[in-house]
């Protein structure tokens, strides 16, 4: 008796420890697509394609939803996001304040500042972007403002290519500075106009005469132009006093020359 009796207190302890443990545990999860089944702080990683590495992630807080109708990533406090050619050079990078990556769609999600910088050094700027990798393009209904070297544009309805170098949007203005070594008028050269200037007057050439113009007057009453009849100029016409009877001088012959 004396042995089982420590025995048998210790399983009465081991229960009420066991007793007490069961209230500290978690109610189980119905709903297993409210938890994310993925989650990484100060991510910074490589995302092949075809074994090709594409893009550069460098993010605070990365969770993948894997569960979810549509399953995304969700990059909630923030993303940086370099894009490579085939050669691993930067073609461009993103940066926004919230991210989410649709990875059935194969469609980004960008929000908040939004910062796409291009290889030609223009920054496009917005609250709201699309990127969409199966259709090579990105684009945004939200007011775009675009700075480069010799451009500034700010307009809705962007549309562009994976490389952010062919582009277009709609309601649009801004500023084109025109280069220096172009004038906006062009300037003919002298020399050029000189030879082909009229130089009628410097030939001495006699001046038109006014007799010879045809005048059209003017009638006051209709302001119709009336035609009037061109006038004939001045010509000193010789008149022949020989009746119509008679010959013409004949021409003389070689005898009668030698005659004389």
């Amino acid at each position: 008796m004396r042995k089982l009796l420590p025995l048998a207190m210790l399983l009465s302890l081991l229960m009420l420890a066991c007793g007490e443990d069961e209230g500290n545990f978690a109610p189980a999860i119905e709903q297993r697509d409210s938890l994310p089944i993925l989650k990484s702080r100060g991510v910074s990683t490589l995302i092949s394609d075809s074994g090709i590495i594409r893009y550069k992630i460098i993010a605070e807080e990365w969770y993948i939803y894997d569960r979810r109708n549509p399953s995304f990533w969700a990059f909630e406090k923030g993303l940086f996001l370099e894009q490579f050619d085939e050669k691993y050079h930067v073609k461009a990078f993103v940066n926004a304040d919230t991210a989410y990556y649709y990875d059935r769609k194969e469609l980004w999600e960008l929000r908040g500042r939004v910062l796409v910088k291009n290889l030609k050094g223009e920054t496009f700027k917005t609250s709201l972007l699309y990127w969409d990798q199966k259709k090579h393009e990105l684009y945004s209904d939200r007011f775009m403002e675009i700075k480069g070297e010799t451009q500034e544009l700010s307009g809705y309805d962007f549309r562009s290519d994976e490389r952010m170098t062919r582009y277009s949007i709609h309601s649009s203005k801004g500023a084109f500075p025109l280069g220096e070594d172009k004038p906006a008028t062009p300037k003919p050269d002298a020399k050029t106009m000189a030879e082909y200037a009229d130089t009628t007057q410097h030939t001495g050439a006699p001046a038109a005469n006014n007799n010879n113009m045809v005048t059209t007057p003017r009638n006051s009453n209709t302001g119709k132009v009336t035609p009037s009849t061109p006038k004939q100029p001045n010509r000193n016409v010789k008149t022949d006093n020989r009746t119509p009877n008679a010959a013409p001088n004949k021409p003389r012959t070689v005898e009668q020359i030698k005659k004389q």
